[in-house]
């Protein structure tokens, strides 16, 4: 796969055998676009990216020690790693890198004048014949602008640790 060391993925350069790099969600849409069903232009922020933030400082340590010994049954234990994880995630600095691919791509997309645009979550193992990640992570719509873009992003990130999300991927044994 030769877009595996990619940050960012146009739908044109996706197809099936992207979904480890972009999820189901991603995987179809650039399906859909080689097989010229219209879809709306658009990019995935590849999980090669998503990876790579979490090596920043201590998060991915932070998520491990969160999650370690974890009582899915106790709700309160639950909702408190999510939270911490989830906030941890979000207080992080994405790097200046990523964050000038995602801006460039999105200028790219937006042209002169900002547009309007969603941000979904695509698990990688999403659409998988033993998975349904549907609804665990958080959409972002009506995104303005490359510096609320890469919030969202971030966010959406940040939202692979919602509760249900967590309790899901170790209730069918799924790495988080």
């Amino acid at each position: 796969m030769e877009n595996k060391d990619k940050n960012i993925l146009w739908f044109k350069d996706i197809t099936k055998d992207s979904l480890p790099l972009v999820g189901g969600k991603g995987a179809n849409l650039g399906e859909m676009w080689h097989n010229k069903i219209p879809v709306p232009p658009g990019f995935a922020v590849t999980s090669k990216a998503y990876f790579d933030f979490l090596k920043i400082g201590s998060l991915k340590q932070k998520l491990q020690s969160e999650l370690r010994g974890l009582n899915l049954d106790n709700s309160k234990e639950l909702i408190t790693a999510s939270e911490n994880i989830e906030t941890a995630i979000k207080r992080a600095k994405m790097p200046s890198v990523l964050i000038g691919e995602i801006t460039e791509a999105y200028k790219q997309l937006s042209g002169s004048h900002d547009i309007l645009v969603a941000v979904r979550s695509s698990a990688t193992a999403e659409d998988l014949p033993d998975a349904s990640f549907a609804g665990q992570q958080k959409t972002f719509l009506n995104i303005s602008g490359a510096e609320d873009l890469v919030k969202a992003v971030k966010d959406g990130w940040a939202s692979l640790f919602e509760p249900r999300a967590i309790f899901y991927r170790a209730d069918k044994k799924y790495d988080n």
